[in-house]
């Protein structure tokens, strides 16, 4: 089984993810908004179902796939420790930008 790092590593995986947030879609659905063929689109699904990024709900002779937040929680927490990384970069940003003349 891939580490959920594994399976973020493809980007049609993270750009299946990104259509999901929006709510459940069927896979002719998914295929048509990323321009991907269906067989191709079905695969990176049988994977992110797999490793529990997705969740499958029956819809009469179709299936729609969901967004299932836990996996994304877990690579939340592993990056919480490195978050002042760029939220310091972040703050220092926000600090000059307080500092700058309005131009109107």
């Amino acid at each position: 089984m891939p580490t959920p790092f594994e399976v973020l590593a493809l980007p049609l995986r993270r750009e299946i993810l990104d259509r999901l947030r929006a709510g459940p879609r069927l896979v002719g659905e998914l295929a048509a908004e990323l321009g991907v063929a269906q067989p191709i689109v079905s695969k990176q699904l049988k994977i992110l179902r797999d490793s529990g990024f997705v969740a499958v709900q029956p819809d009469a002779q179709r299936r729609r796939y969901a967004l299932r937040p836990e996996p994304l929680a877990a690579v939340a927490d592993w990056l919480e420790p490195y978050r002042w990384l760029w939220e310091r970069h972040l703050d220092r940003l926000g600090a000059h930008l307080d500092t700058m003349e309005d131009p109107s």
